[in-house]
């Protein structure tokens, strides 16, 4: 058979091949009998190399104008078959709009997350500025400047996880207030919120992840009598006027004096019950004046300037406040615990 025979015979074939594709599949298998590496055109085209200069040229042009017509052939055939693709998909996606829609849930916030909001809210009223800082932090700001040398009895109550012997996750957000004093902008009146990590067991009161909110206020002729009118004001707003407050001697490196803070029971009034072991106080935060050793550490003239600190933690806080008994269900995730906040 000759060329031009050949040409006429693809010609009509493909009308068969593609007008009778249904998938895309068929419409790629009759393209590759084609227009394929070892198809009916690359056959030709070897058959055309035995041809003469003369032959080549006429027989080109109508190998050309059938190739163009099976490529056409081709790409209306390909547009039917995946239009046709696309309208049973969307045939059968189809969404009945008349049947009643899934009720959909929206949540809410975590109980942690709102005793954040709410002393945030506290405190910036009270002037204080919000700052963060890395979750991943040196020694140096962790312990060193905070009054805390190595060897210190205090790294092994805050036995923490190391990255290697220069850096760690922060036991606390003390660090933040570190950096802020060695930046010397004064005054300062700040609070430090944010993820700390601890080797603690997971237990009903201890997690080896929390949440802490310090606090540092830096200037001139500040006393400790600054330091429990905030503290004692902070009380108020948070569990009510009627709340009265205590301050117990303790002892915190990087104050002095310290004290931890308690509040009168909410639930009895002070009088004494279970939710306070009968003591009538609950003890909520540590506090103090600036060690001015800390203010040596940090480059800060003790001489001049003075200031109080306290720490807070948010989980302590949440669970007094909703008066929840075991600390693990702020992490569990369980749907039925958190739908009561």
């Amino acid at each position: 058979m000759d060329i031009e025979a050949k040409l006429k015979e693809l010609k009509e074939k493909s009308a068969t091949l593609f007008e009778n594709a249904i998938d895309p599949k068929q419409v790629e298998e009759a393209r590759l009998y084609f227009l394929g590496k070892k198809g009916e055109f690359a056959k030709i085209m070897e058959e055309l190399r035995a041809a003469s200069p003369e032959e080549k040229k006429l027989l080109g042009k109508s190998i050309n104008e059938v190739k163009e017509h099976i490529e056409e052939k081709f790409r209306s055939t390909r547009e039917r078959v995946n239009k046709k693709i696309n309208e049973l998909r969307l045939a059968r996606e189809k969404i009945d709009i008349s049947l009643p829609a899934k009720k959909i849930e929206l949540g809410h916030m975590h109980p942690c997350t709102k005793i954040y909001l709410e002393l945030e809210n506290i405190f910036t009223k009270l002037g204080y500025e919000v700052v963060e800082g890395p979750e991943i932090e040196y020694d140096e700001y962790n312990f060193e400047k905070l009054n805390i040398e190595e060897g210190h009895p205090a790294r092994d109550e805050q036995d923490t996880f190391y990255i290697n012997n220069k850096i760690l996750l922060r036991t606390q957000t003390s660090p933040v207030q570190a950096r802020v004093m060695e930046e010397g902008r004064l005054p300062i009146c700040m609070i430090s919120p944010g993820k700390v990590y601890r080797s603690d067991s997971v237990d009903a009161t201890h997690s080896p992840t929390f949440n802490q909110i310090e606090g540092l206020v830096v200037d001139k002729n500040i006393t400790f009598a600054d330091l429990k009118g905030t503290l004692t004001l902070f009380a108020k707003e948070l569990f009510g006027p009627e709340i009265k407050t205590r301050f117990r001697p303790h002892h915190f490196p990087f104050t002095e004096p310290s004290a931890e803070m308690d509040v009168s029971c909410f639930k009895c009034g002070g009088k004494g019950c279970s939710f306070c072991k009968g003591e009538g106080w609950i003890e909520i935060l540590g506090c103090g004046i600036v060690n001015p050793r800390v203010f040596d550490l940090c480059g800060i003239d003790k001489n001049i300037y003075s200031g109080f600190a306290f720490g807070i933690g948010m989980e302590r806080i949440a669970l007094l406040k909703y008066e929840i008994d075991d600390m693990r269900l702020l992490y569990e995730n369980d749907i039925r615990f958190l739908k009561q906040f």
